[in-house]
Order: C-alpha cells, then sequence, then structure tokens
C-alpha cells in the first residue's frame, strides 16, 4: 500500500458537502476578492489566535513581506533569523532591503537558539523572525524578553504550526505580528496559495491592509507603493470550513506522532526529536534524525520510496549556505547544530486520516532497513 505525506483527497472526501456548499456560495455572490467571506475568516482566526488583528493575504511569503514591512524593516537594518527553514523566512527580510542574519539552532528541538540570538544582536538589528519549526514553538519567553530589552520588532513565521502553543498561548500571538500560510498541504490548507497575518497592533494591521492593495486605502488613491496580495473569497470559504475542524485535526496529528514515537524509542538508527515541555507541537510534520551522515539518510530515504513510502527532506542544505547568501560568506559549519540537521532529517507521513496500520507499515519499513532494527531484536 502506497502511503503519501498528506491526504489531501481523503480530506476533501470527508469535508466534501461542507467545502462545497461553500464554494457556491461564493459562487452564487460573484464577488471573489476581499469579500465578505474573507472578512469573517480573518475574524475567526483572531478569535482562534488570541489577538485583536487578522488580516489575510495571497501567501505565507507574502504574509512575511508585509508583515516586516509594517513593522518599519527596510534597508540597512538586521532581522535575525535560523538558517534552517524554507527560503521564504530569509528571502522575505531580503526584499524587504534588511539582512537576515543567521544564528544557529537548539540540537534537540530545532527551534532557533535564544542564546544565539542574544550573541547575534548590534545596532543594527531591528527584528527577530523565529520559525516555529515541524509544528513546535520556539521559546517564545525568551525571545520575547531579549526583544523587550533591545526594543526589536518580532515577526513569528508560524507557516508549519498554526494550533501550536507556547505554555498555553498560541503561536501568533506573541510577536508584533505572526505569519501563516494556506499552502495545500498546511495544518490549514487552502485549495491554492493563501496567507495571513496576526497582529494586536491596530496600525500594523491598517499599513498591512494598504500593502496588500496596491498601497491604497481607497481604491484609485495610493498612499505608498504596495502589492497585488489578497486572499480571494473561494479560498477564505473553504478554509473557514477547515478552521473548523482543526482541533480535531491536531489531537489526531498528535496521537499519531504518539505512535511513531512509541516505535522509534524502541529503535536503533532512528532519533526522535527533542520536546520543550512549554511547547505544545502539533505535527505539521513527523520528523526524525538518521544516525550517520547524510549518505545514510539518503539511503533510508530512496529504501522508503521504494516501498511505497512518501517522504520529504526540510531541509538538505541550510539557507546560510545558499547560493544567494554567497556575500554574507559563511560555511557550513559556522552553525554546527543545523549543519549537522540538514544531514540528519527525514520527515515522514502524517495527516490525520492516517490509520495505525498504516504508521505500522511505515515504522516496519524504516526497521527493515539496514542496520535498523528494533532494540533487543
Amino acid at each position: 500500500m502506497t502511503i503519501p505525506m498528506t491526504d489531501l483527497t481523503e480530506q476533501y472526501r470527508a469535508l466534501k458537502p461542507e467545502i462545497d456548499e461553500a464554494i457556491q456560495s461564493v459562487l452564487n455572490t460573484g464577488a471573489f476578492i476581499l469579500g465578505d467571506e474573507v472578512k469573517s475568516f480573518e475574524r475567526a482566526v483572531a478569535d482562534y489566535t488570541g489577538v485583536s488583528e487578522a488580516v489575510g493575504v495571497a501567501s505565507g511569503t507574502d504574509a512575511l513581506l508585509l508583515a516586516l514591512l509594517a513593522c518599519g524593516i527596510g534597508e540597512g537594518d538586521e532581522v535575525i533569523t535560523t538558517p534552517f527553514s524554507f527560503i521564504a523566512t530569509s528571502e522575505s527580510i531580503a526584499r524587504t532591503g534588511a539582512t537576515p542574519i543567521f544564528v544557529d539552532i537548539e540540537p534537540d528541538t530545532l527551534d532557533i537558539d535564544p542564546r544565539a540570538v542574544a550573541t547575534a544582536i548590534t545596532p543594527r538589528t531591528k527584528a527577530i523572525v523565529p520559525v516555529h519549526l515541524y509544528g513546535q514553538s520556539c521559546d517564545m519567553t525568551s525571545l520575547m524578553s531579549l526583544a523587550r530589552t533591545h526594543n526589536l520588532r518580532v515577526v513569528e513565521d508560524c507557516a508549519q504550526a498554526q494550533g501550536a502553543t507556547w505554555q498555553g498561548q498560541q503561536v501568533g500571538s506573541f510577536g508584533d505580528c505572526g505569519c501563516f500560510s494556506f499552502f495545500p498541504s498546511k495544518m490549514l490548507g487552502a485549495y491554492g496559495d493563501g496567507g495571513l497575518v496576526t497582529t494586536n497592533n491596530a496600525d500594523v494591521a491598517e499599513r498591512l491592509r494598504v500593502l496588500r492593495n496596491h498601497g491604497a486605502k481607497t481604491k484609485y488613491y495610493h498612499d505608498t507603493n504596495g502589492f497585488n496580495s489578497r486572499l480571494d473569497s473561494l479560498q477564505a470559504a473553504i478554509l473557514s470550513v477547515k478552521l473548523q475542524h482543526l482541533p480535531e485535526w491536531i489531537q489526531k496529528r498528535r496521537a499519531i506522532a504518539a505512535l511513531y514515537a512509541d516505535a522509534f524509542d524502541k529503535m536503533a538508527g532512528v532519533d526522535v526529536l527533542g520536546r520543550n515541555p512549554y511547547a505544545d507541537h502539533v505535527f505539521n510534520y513527523y520528523t526524525v534524525r538518521v544516525d550517520g551522515a547524510a549518505a545514510r539518510r539518503d539511503s533510508l530515504a530512496a529504501h522508503l520510496k521504494d516501498n511505497g513510502i512518501a517522504n520529504a527532506i526540510y531541509y538538505p542544505k541550510p539557507l546560510h549556505v545558499q547560493e544567494v547568501y554567497a556575500r554574507l560568506g559563511h560555511e557550513m559549519n559556522d552553525f554546527p547544530n543545523a549543519a549537522l540537521a540538514s544531514q540528519q532529517v527525514v520527515s515522514l507521513p502524517i495527516y490525520p486520516e492516517m490509520t495505525p496500520d498504516q504508521v505500522t507499515q511505515v515504522t516496519s519499513t524504516v526497521a527493515s532497513f539496514k542496520g535498523f532494527k528494533y532494540i533487543g531484536e
């Protein structure tokens, strides 16, 4: 039996009556851009996240870019972030004219290390962009303390972590802005691209609304250079349906993760990532570490694929050594924890509809890889 990374068709079948009704409702109105559905969805996400404002945009990448701009980040500024993330994180910083300043990650959770952030702050530092990697919150207590001490903005990259919490508080509600992606495979996935920014600052929210709509408060009257970055009504209607199911999906993901952890805790050759006791993980991805070098991890990935098990490597080349950032002069081992993680991690299938038998198929296939076995066998 082939097992995908996520099964969006199965999810659609389960929600088909609700999804079809939501889509038809929008089609009946003929209003497809920034309609009532978008306003309703924005309000629902704000309430769910525990913030006062939410602004829908065209993608998670745009959410990061517009949030940074709305927070006043620009030419000559430095913004501290992790080198172990999708390039949208650092790309958005660079597109403002600021310089991404990379720091190392924690060796167990793989989230940004607050101690490394502290040592990287300079007079040019204007913001921190923590990434809640794979679905687990960063240490927001430490990061917000640093931000307050040094008068820094905090823009949370929540693309992989909608619904995750730190000490019971939702990610996306700590910093000046929280940035979410509705890419189809995310915790809350649209049927196309989409994104959203949360904030408790009314002025920031207003700037976001202007920036997403060509820099205009009133149509054809432009106060600044902006963007065409609007969440459309069809996606908002679909997402509104899915948002109601998100808590249930999170619990199912956690149950699947527990099955994985139980199996891997008894298996030699593969290690479960660290869990912070203050963070409630939502497992957008279920990621493990393979003992040894990249070649061994890559061989396991190929073995899984050959046996019908989808998998992915997030991320095989850290951002600090990507060609686009060659000007920063980094070498791979400048950030040894990120370098090692890039050689060892592999993500396995996880989605709410996944069955225990499918989990067993995955773990048994891992165990059948050369050198891997259940402890005691």
